[in-house]
């Protein structure tokens, strides 16, 4: 360490103690506001929500029965005849011209769009999607598109968070809260399930968890979950006529079985709707059109199958009744399949959780009446199975496996249905996990190299402090050398250049960071003393701080040392080689295989054990 000169008293003690202390007050602040926007967001989904029900069911008498009602109607019971085959055509031509001159990213269901937009635009959705979206989906949806209001509401309010975070002066991360916050707030606010809803904004949108997103989020999801209760009844969304019994030991093994069978199908539900998408790009015509050509073969299936068209939340509760035939179950599973994955493939504004829960519903039945033929022991309840086959479904297709559980509970209200949900939601991650890449929800992203995070551990910088990895093995330069002899030094010392160098006085008290650029530059005379250069004083840390905390002042200052701090004095430093070795640490604790038990040597030690005991039992029985 090479310290000359004067000593220099700089206070940093009290600047220390009143950062942190600022910087927590701060953060509380800040997370205070986000809430409340948060909540103002939901309360505008919760509306829009409504308005968009009643929008959906506006279209649909216009539609289906030509009077100007917004009386809640199902498309099924239309006596349009052949007719009904050009409605969704029409449909989906509208929606093609929305997209065309009002904004492509209408299409689609929702959840990929917002999630490229958290991953590669810091969060930010054109205002326009705002209305867009709900206006493109509700004409797709109110002419017979096979499609759910979540998906539309889900996009609209993570439309509006962005809109709003874009309004207001809020970092990307906080501007990210708030998407999040709308987008769950309008799943919230359609189903009632809150909980679902904080848990898919961790699983897909935010890849966090920490107060300061979970927070807002919860209280979004509360107030959309609220508004339910206001504008659609305090009943769950999909009652079920009996309490669901407790599930035997044969009947669980069952339920597993289940879980692998959908896990398979999921995958193939998935592959297949992008190998659509894809057929569709090969189309020599313009992508406007495409929706239009998915509707034909919506009103087609709309012919032969009416339960296809439209929403179908009833379809949901029917399929959860057990009252719906074997016949009658095989029919809508595959229909509705067929329906939705040719308009979803067509680029038509529309969502995935309504139809895949249908899907995996009348999967369920199936299985189900099977499982009853062959396993009558295992006493297969139908209901129950048609449950497990809509939260399979979910969880093998989008691998947002907390919330596919929890979404069941919460829609139902059937809490004996826990461990039956558990068991075959897992079986179909797992199934997924080893059999597809990405998820419906990630597939298209990925495709344009968008990578999504897919393991939300915790920041192994949060969990070391400075303390741990400070070595007092470094150099200061003494504030009061002159640069001409710094220069000289420097340049007989070629092992000790480095971008920063760290200024103290004579007696290690710190003054400050003076990069290399500033003591090579030919702008000062060789007599200047390096104090006068500083500029960067209060560039540091201290021992208790994280390695996140290091990490982030490093970035913010653009340095790639840090000295550490303590009541005015230097006591360490700080460099990026600790930092890289904290994640080759880390890189062991995954790939690095160890072994620290040895069977044999365990065996040895209890063989030596039992001969010393043997030899001392020989030794009393001699003297006795």
């Amino acid at each position: 360490m090479l310290n000359r000169g004067i000593p220099i008293s700089v206070s940093l003690e009290p600047t220390l103690k009143t950062d942190s202390s600022e910087k927590v007050k701060y953060d509380k602040r800040r997370l205070f506001k986000l809430s409340l926007l948060a909540i103002l967001i939901s309360v505008c989904i919760s509306v829009i929500a409504k308005f968009l029900i009643k929008l959906i069911d506006l279209i649909t008498n216009i539609s289906f029965f030509g009077h100007f009602s917004v009386e809640d109607v199902s498309p099924a019971h239309n006596n349009l005849g052949l007719l009904v085959i050009v409605v969704p055509a029409i449909g989906g031509l509208i929606v093609g011209l929305i997209a065309l001159y009002g904004s492509k990213a209408i299409r689609g269901h929702g959840i990929p769009e917002a999630m490229e937009q958290i991953l590669t635009n810091q969060s930010k959705i054109k205002p326009s999607i705002t209305f867009l979206k709900p206006l493109s989906s509700a004409i797709s949806i109110g002419t017979g598109g096979p499609f759910g209001a979540e998906g539309p509401i889900i996009a609209t309010g993570g439309a509006l968070g962005s809109t709003m975070g874009q309004l207001m002066r809020i970092t990307p991360n906080e501007r990210k809260i708030l998407l999040a916050a709308g987008a769950t707030a309008g799943m919230a606010a359609i189903f009632g399930s809150p909980v679902a809803g904080i848990l898919l904004a961790i699983e897909l949108l935010l890849f966090e968890f920490s107060p300061r997103s979970f927070v807002p989020v919860a209280l979004a999801c509360i107030t959309g979950s609220a508004g339910h209760h206001i504008f659609f009844g305090s009943g769950v969304v999909f009652p079920m006529a009996a309490t669901i019994p407790d599930s035997s030991s044969y009947a669980l093994l069952f339920y597993s079985a289940m879980g692998i069978i959908i896990g398979v199908l999921a995958v193939a539900t998935t592959k297949i709707v992008y190998w659509i998408e894809d057929s569709f790009e090969k189309l020599p015509i313009h992508w406007a059109w495409w929706p239009a050509i998915g509707g034909v073969a919506v009103g087609i299936v709309g012919y032969f199958e009416p339960r296809t068209l439209g929403v179908g939340y009833n379809n949901i509760t029917d399929l959860l009744s057990g009252s719906l035939t074997l016949q009658v179950a095989v029919s809508l599973c595959v229909l509705k399949f067929i329906s939705w994955a040719i308009s979803l493939g067509s680029g038509t504004s529309g969502g995935t959780l309504a139809p895949l829960l249908t899907i995996g519903g009348g999967l369920g039945v199936m299985l189900g009446f099977v499982g009853n033929q062959w396993f009558p022991a295992a006493e297969i309840s139908i209901p129950l199975a048609a449950l497990i086959g809509m939260s399979a479904m979910f969880a093998g297709a989008s691998r947002a496996f907390l919330t596919s559980i929890v979404f069941a509970l919460e829609t139902t209200g059937q809490s004996n249905a826990l461990l039956p949900l558990l068991a075959s939601c897992t079986a179909s991650y797992f199934i997924s996990y080893f059999l597809m890449e990405n998820t419906i929800m990630t597939e298209k992203i990925a495709r344009r190299g968008v990578y999504t995070p897919s393991t939300y551990e915790p920041d192994i910088l949060e969990k070391i402090r400075v303390e741990q990895l400070a070595t007092d093995n470094g150099i200061t330069i003494s504030d009061d050398m002159k640069l001409g002899e710094v220069r000289n030094w420097l340049q007989q010392e070629p092992d000790l250049q480095a971008n920063y160098y760290i200024i103290s006085s004579t007696d290690g008290r710190y003054i400050g960071l003076l990069s290399s650029t500033s003591i090579f530059s030919s702008h000062h005379p060789s007599d200047t003393l390096i104090g006068s250069l500083v500029k960067r004083t209060q560039v540091f840390v201290s021992k208790s701080d994280s390695l996140k905390m290091a990490v982030q002042t490093m970035a913010k200052e653009n340095v790639d040392i840090l000295p550490v701090v303590t009541e005015k004095e230097i006591v360490g430093i700080l460099t990026y080689h600790h930092i890289i070795s904290v994640y080759n640490h880390g890189i062991d604790e995954h790939e690095k295989k160890q072994k620290h038990i040895s069977l044999k040597r365990q065996r040895l030690k209890i063989l030596l054990r039992g001969q010393k005991l043997v030899n001392i039992l020989r030794t009393r029985n001699h003297e006795e």
